[in-house]
């Protein structure tokens, strides 16, 4: 990045800090539960409408997308997901002290999304000549079981027209350019059961279900790629005196890898075989499916990581973190198309109520992101 852009960026994160505070209050009290994040998305349309954007919509996916620059068949995207892993539907609660804004969401990812639309003002108003097609996409369903139900349906409209994709998310200095994948699963085990005294020795959901488990510990993961499994959730029975008809599980395994994704999901098939039968019958729920790393040029991934990295270093100072992620970017990264997942904020205790973002960092974040995207400008790009 040349000095006057530099310098443009700083300008414009001084000049707006007070309207980018106020906007993250406005949306960090807006409820948006994962498939439900419509009145987030409307706000972001109009507010994006608001600014100038003449080209912005809701698709049927509930993705914000707005289209900026020439009408070039090459795409580039710049994208922040709109929900939030907690189920409220009234508005969230929101405070502020020492420094710190503290609410449900606000790190994961409503600060994120606010930094990409101030950035994305910036073009808008500044009319910035770019040399490619740029999407701004305010995304649903990356969180949990949304299983980035958004991003795919951004990549099965626009598919490889898209040759860059940037997802902000999470903490600086995050730069992340491999995928953590996973796939999820709901096993259910059942039996007649009975009464626990006259019934002894009959066949238990629990006990099967069990012995399942055990299997599954069992199992030695891919070494190739960092592969990991979890059983996260068990229930089932009725009562004491009760043999249990009914138990079920939450299963997960994760890799980086997408051939070690397929491993695991055949021996947990041949684990669930083995038990099927045994006295009760086990039924298998694919709940979620993020895919890992796929068919990336790695010289062009490098090249496009670097230059992230490098507005990463300019506007923190800091190191860039490389650890991988499950985020956004797993789409197009298993589709063979370079992504990174930027964080542009400083908080902590993502994912629990008590959540908080460190105010200061605001507009370092926001410099990120534009820096970015003046990579884009004409004549200065890839």
């Amino acid at each position: 990045m040349n000095e006057q852009t530099k310098a443009q960026v700083e300008a414009y994160a001084e000049e707006c800090r007070t309207e980018q505070l106020e906007l993250l209050r406005t949306l960090g009290k807006m409820p948006a539960p994962t498939r439900k994040e419509d009145f987030r998305a409307a706000f972001c349309r109009d507010w994006l409408r608001a600014q100038g954007a003449e080209n912005v919509r809701i698709d049927s996916a509930k993705n914000v997308i707005c289209k900026l620059g020439p009408d070039t068949e090459e795409l580039v995207v710049f994208a922040a997901h709109t929900d939030i892993v907690f189920p409220d539907v009234e508005n969230l609660p929101l405070r502020e002290e020492g420094g710190k804004l503290f609410a449900p969401g606000i790190g994961d990812d409503t600060a994120n999304l606010v930094n990409l639309l101030m950035a994305s003002k910036y073009l808008i108003q500044k009319q910035t000549a770019l040399e490619y097609g740029v999407l701004v996409v305010a995304n649903a369903c990356e969180e949990g079981l949304g299983n980035l139900d958004g991003t795919k349906a951004l990549f099965a409209k626009y598919g490889t027209r898209i040759q860059g994709f940037y997802s902000f998310d999470i903490y600086m200095p995050l730069c992340c350019s491999s995928a953590v994948g996973s796939y999820r699963y709901k096993i259910t085990c059942k039996t007649p059961g009975g009464h626990s005294y006259a019934n002894f020795g009959d066949p238990s959901a629990i006990q099967l279900l069990c012995g399942l488990v055990n299997e599954l510990y069992q199992i030695q993961p891919p070494v190739r790629s960092r592969t990991t499994y979890n059983v996260g959730r068990i229930e089932g029975g009725t009562t004491v005196n009760s043999i249990a008809q009914q138990a079920s599980m939450l299963y997960e395994f994760r890799s980086t890898a997408q051939d070690c994704l397929e491993e695991m999901e055949e021996k947990f098939r041949r684990a669930v075989a083995h038990w099927n039968g045994r006295g009760g019958d086990f039924e298998v729920e694919l709940l979620g499916i993020r895919p890992g790393n796929g068919p990336v040029d790695q010289k062009r991934l490098g090249q496009f990581t670097a230059k992230s990295k490098e507005i990463v270093r300019t506007f923190t100072g800091r190191e860039p973190d490389e650890t991988p992620n499950s985020t956004d970017s797993n789409i197009p990264l298993s589709l063979g198309i370079p992504a990174n997942t930027i964080g542009t904020i400083d908080g902590g205790s993502a994912h629990t109520r008590q959540e908080w973002v460190d105010i200061a960092s605001l507009p370092t974040g926001l410099k990120i992101v534009l820096g970015l995207m003046l990579e884009y400008q004409k004549n200065d790009c890839f």
